[in-house]
């Protein structure tokens, strides 16, 4: 049986745990793993906070199966741009769609329109240095609130409290430093609208919450409440357990405790019901007390808090983008699918496109559910190859370099990420910093393929 040749378009976690996977499946198989941007990792180097604790042994992880060299990486091309979907299908014999998921879920409610109302994604990008994003962010208001208790809520805040200098042995980019130290911030109101037990921070973050410097971890008491199904998820989750643990503990503090010049307040049985606004900026942030029933859901009460606040941020969850000439569901924002499967408007498995990671199930789960979404997705592809749906005989991704390069398009390569990942470190061993992040595309590219550039960062 001929080798096969197969495209995975995305290359962060989900793209590059599906190559390995693939990679030792048996299946005969050549693999190109295109990414839009010049730099490969997607969410780990795009999505999470610099002063994640976890970063560097996930990156170390992705590194090690991507510089063995049997998965060719062809960054620097936009897929349904550089080249359309029906162009990778006839060059391949298969395309695994993992794209992830790389805007914010929509919040309907009055105000959400106001001009200091952000999406927390567009805020990760900002301090990540998403070289598509914005090089600005406008950080005037000394009061926030941050909509949503999951991890993403959780690093927004501690962002936006934390001191700069606390951040500068990171890979913290130059213009995002410059921004942070203009900052007015002194309070930081994080709010969800279930119980203590429901929330989905990780034990660790929201215990290194409470050690940063200068900055204090406020909770409530009269925002504590336990039904039936928090007391059942804390008694069947250790997660749940050190969670709840961490933030009872935080209740105890007394006022003489809080000397810090900036505070992050966890509210917890509050809903979002309005931003207000004046003379059309933010003003304050209303939101209705809610009750829990019995089974961890929760219904409003009528009673309506505002708090002073002068931005709101929304982290209650990502959306995935579109790719043109692939089915999308709009209202669940994934590539409908089964088990990985691509399907069609008629429901039917499209031969030869698969789907993983958060834009085939939606944004939920950590690094161990991508692994194994990933297992499940190349399990049927293997499956289809064996009964010949999914045939030999495409040309491969060689012919698809050589259209790139009749079209001009700069792609990079591994080798291209080892000349740019060198180049930041360079960058980074006068300040003492593992490395300093190159935010312009232009530069990140031009390095990458060893061209000239002007060295600018952002």
């Amino acid at each position: 049986m001929s080798e096969r040749s197969i495209a995975i378009v995305g290359a962060g976690p989900a793209g590059i745990y599906a190559a390995d996977i693939l990679s030792k499946s048996g299946l005969e198989v050549s693999i190109d793993l295109y990414e839009k941007l010049p730099a490969p990792y997607g969410l780990v180097r795009y999505g999470v906070a610099p002063d994640h604790p976890r970063i560097k042994q996930i990156i170390t992880a992705l590194f090690n199966i991507l510089q063995r060299g049997d998965i060719r990486l062809i960054g620097n091309v936009d897929i349904g741009v550089d080249v359309t979907v029906e162009e990778l299908r006839e060059h391949y014999d298969a395309v695994i769609f993992s794209t992830g998921a790389d805007k914010d879920a929509p919040l309907n409610i009055p105000g959400v329109d106001l001009p200091e109302v952000h999406g927390a994604a567009d805020f990760v990008y900002w301090y990540d240095g998403h070289p598509d994003r914005a090089r600005t962010w406008p950080l005037e208001a000394q009061e926030i609130a941050v909509l949503g208790v999951g991890n993403v809520a959780l690093d927004v805040a501690r962002i936006l409290a934390k001191h700069p200098d606390d951040l500068m042995r990171t890979e913290l980019p130059k213009n995002v430093e410059e921004g942070l130290r203009k900052s007015p911030v002194t309070d930081v109101h994080v709010f969800g609208r279930r119980g203590p037990a429901q929330v989905k921070f990780s034990p660790l973050e929201l215990r290194e919450l409470g050690h940063v410097r200068d900055v204090d971890v406020i909770v409530y008491e009269e925002d504590f409440d336990f039904d039936e199904g928090s007391e059942a998820a804390i008694a069947s989750s250790n997660h749940v357990k050190q969670v709840v643990k961490t933030l009872v503990d935080w209740t105890m503090k007394e006022p003489e405790d809080f000397t810090a010049s900036r505070r992050i307040h966890l509210h917890f049985l509050h809903s979002p019901h309005e931003i207000i606004g004046e003379d059309g900026h933010v003003t304050a942030i209303r939101t209705e007390r809610t009750e829990l029933t019995g089974d961890g859901t929760v219904r409003g009460t009528g009673e309506f808090v505002d708090t002073p606040v002068q931005a709101v941020y929304r982290a209650i969850g990502y959306f995935s983008s579109n790719i043109p000439g692939v089915p999308f569901d709009e209202v669940r924002g994934v590539i409908p699918n089964i088990e990985g499967r691509v399907v069609g408007d008629d429901g039917a498995p499209i031969p030869g496109m698969f789907a993983t990671g958060w834009v085939k199930r939606g944004p939920v789960g950590l690094i161990g559910s991508t692994k194994s979404d990933a297992q499940q997705t190349i399990g049927h592809l293997v499956e289809d190859a064996m009964i010949g749906i999914i045939g030999d005989t495409a040309p491969g991704g060689d012919s698809m370099i050589a259209e790139l390069e009749e079209r001009g398009v700069r792609y990079t390569t591994w080798h291209g990420w080892e000349l740019l990942d060198a180049y930041e470190r360079e960058l980074g061993e006068p300040l003492g910093r593992e490395r300093l992040k190159v935010v312009e595309r232009e530069t990140m590219t031009a390095v990458s393929r060893n061209e000239p550039h002007d060295g600018k960062l952002y």
